[in-house]
């Protein structure tokens, strides 16, 4: 079986074609961000230069396309409309978007308390059908616990409403409000745009003399999820480019350590990613991008503004600064602008485009500061270096500044801090070595490093979770991702342990139903108990269990 990688990064477009776990060929292309779709098939046509026989190809792709139009604002004009209940003022929590608020109320039980108001609901339509096109986000607060008000709220709204409805319950069964509310906004914002990135691809695999047999999106929890999939739920492939680098690190490194520093060093930043005990981190409660707190599951990671294309200047103070905006092309490329790339090329450090005009680039600048080129190029490299090695050091004091218990993947406290820096990224070869010396640390620079998150991209495998919600008094369970309401038979017993047993078996089902390999490793994220008491009485209990297949990675073999 061919796979086919596609990483769409902040400069560059990467592509890989692999068979049988071997590299066949890579590419690289820059990323037109204004027509993502023409600059990720430049890269799939490279690639496929290299096709041979007439074996079906899977195509991963991972791709900026949510993640621009959120960090740019550039989607759909979206309105939410939530059923909060009694006791939560929504105003205080200063959204950035329009909400409208019907009465309505499902209990932290999933019992209806108070019903939809019809005449409420028919009022929507005068305010929110002003817009030509719009889309719709549709939160109950519980909705998780019982989606029922928000499945009927969405049928009203869809005969007269034509166009996008996002359902918080389909998004997350976690119980934050304030970021269910988010993610339904901005999964609705979004969804036009990956539907139309969705048909081309589709039209592409049915016009293109190859035959590509599925297209898969890379996720920000490192796992993948289907074209089909990912119009329902774009949100999910947010920060994807970052989950792409992990997975490129899971199936090309050779590192042994228990905890490592993953770094990235792209064209315009660089992206930080934790691994503790042999495991990478996630995000506690979700996905943070550009502002909005979401539920979107995502492995933990930090982007800074620094990278091989970044600007350079010089404080009044007499101090190089490096990022953090991307300056252009290198010198080293033919382009008109010096950056930390052509400082490793003219010092060797990389071998990548012309020494020749990168050393012309460094003299012009150098008679500005009054130094010698060469001079110049070792400040360069020293304050990339500097600046990058405080940014690792924020991150572990970011993680030991929260107590243990809510970071995801650590079950036990043990140490967190790295033994070994793993480097991939077009300017690996040239930063990595010294970050790792003044860190004081081991290095690793992963093999293919200029192209590994397509590799990444390449290797990652299916992965998908589900939220279940048990309650023995109401004897009733749900399953709000998969649709799933249940009556709970012999409710007295119906234990935590039982609960996780049953969330297990789901994820398997749920995995299966959706076309995901379900042999996969299995993992609890987060479960809990409590006691319900009434008149000094035990009345009975309430199970949460959140199960996820592992996202995983293919090993490549890593001779580059």
């Amino acid at each position: 079986m061919y796979v086919i990688g596609i990483d769409v990064g902040g400069t560059n477009t990467d592509a890989t074609l692999i068979f049988d776990s071997k590299v066949v060929a890579m590419a690289k292309t820059p990323t037109n961000h204004q027509d993502l779709f023409n600059s990720t098939k430049n890269a799939l046509e490279k690639v496929l230069e290299h096709y041979e026989g007439d074996a079906p190809i899977k195509l991963h792709l991972s791709t900026t396309l949510s993640t621009n139009a959120i960090v740019e604002g550039t989607g759909m004009p979206t309105k939410v409309v939530a059923i909060p209940g009694p006791g939560v003022n929504l105003e205080s929590l200063s959204f950035s978007f329009e909400i409208s608020e019907l009465s309505g109320y499902v209990d932290h039980r999933g019992r209806e308390v108070a019903p939809l108001n019809s005449g409420e609901v028919e009022s929507l339509k005068d305010k929110l059908s002003s817009e030509r096109e719009q889309a719709l986000a549709v939160v109950g607060k519980f909705s998780q616990r019982n989606p029922s008000q928000e499945k009927q709220l969405a049928e009203e709204l869809y005969e007269w409403h034509k166009g996008i409805i996002s359902c918080g319950h389909r998004l997350s069964g976690q119980a934050n409000f304030p970021r269910r509310i988010t993610t339904a906004y901005l999964n609705a914002s979004v969804t036009k745009q990956q539907q139309e990135f969705a048909t081309m691809w589709e039209r592409l695999q049915k016009e293109i003399s190859v035959p590509i047999e599925e297209i898969l999106i890379l996720k920000a929890d490192g796992g993948t999820m289907s074209l089909n999939d990912s119009q329902e739920r774009p949100i999910e492939t947010i920060l994807s480019g970052p989950a792409a680098s992990i997975m490129g690190v899971q199936a090309l490194s050779d590192c042994q350590d228990d905890n490592f520093v993953i770094v990235d060093i792209g064209g315009t930043t660089t992206d930080l990613a934790v691994v503790v005990d042999k495991q990478v981190l996630f995000e506690r409660e979700g996905a943070n991008i550009s502002g909005y707190k979401t539920l979107v599951p995502a492995l933990l990671t930090r982007s800074v503004g620094l990278g091989g294309d970044s600007t350079i200047n010089m404080s009044n103070d007499g101090e190089l600064i490096i990022g953090p905006q991307r300056a252009g092309t290198p010198a080293c490329l033919g382009g008109n602008y010096l950056t930390p790339t052509d400082a490793a090329v003219a010092l060797d450090l990389t071998d990548y485009g012309s020494r020749t005009k990168a050393k012309q680039a460094l003299m012009e600048r150098a008679k500005e500061y009054g130094l010698k080129w060469d001079e110049l190029a070792k400040e360069i490299v020293a304050t990339f270096t500097r600046q990058l090695a405080n940014a690792v050091e924020n991150l572990y004091n970011e993680l030991e500044s929260v107590p243990l218990y809510t970071i995801w993947e650590i079950v036990k406290p043990p140490k967190i801090r790295p033994t070994t820096v793993v480097g991939l990224g077009a300017p690996a070869e040239a930063f990595i070595p010294s970050l790792a010396n003044k860190l004081n640390l081991k290095w690793e620079i992963l093999p293919y490093f200029g192209g590994a998150n397509a590799i990444g991209a390449a290797a990652a495998q299916a992965t998908i979770g589900i939220t279940l919600h048990g309650d023995t008094e109401l004897a009733r369970v749900t399953i709000p991702e998969m649709g799933y309401e249940d009556t709970i038979s012999k409710a007295l017993f119906f234990d935590l342990e039982k609960a996780r047993d049953l969330a297990i078996l789901k994820t398997k089902q749920f995995a299966k139903e959706q076309g995901y390999p379900s042999q996969g490793e299995i993992y609890i994220l987060e479960e809990e108990s409590f006691r319900m008491v009434r008149g000094f009485h035990t009345v009975g209990q309430t199970h949460l269990v959140r199960t996820q297949l592992r996202p995983e990675a293919v090993k490549i073999e890593g001779t580059s």
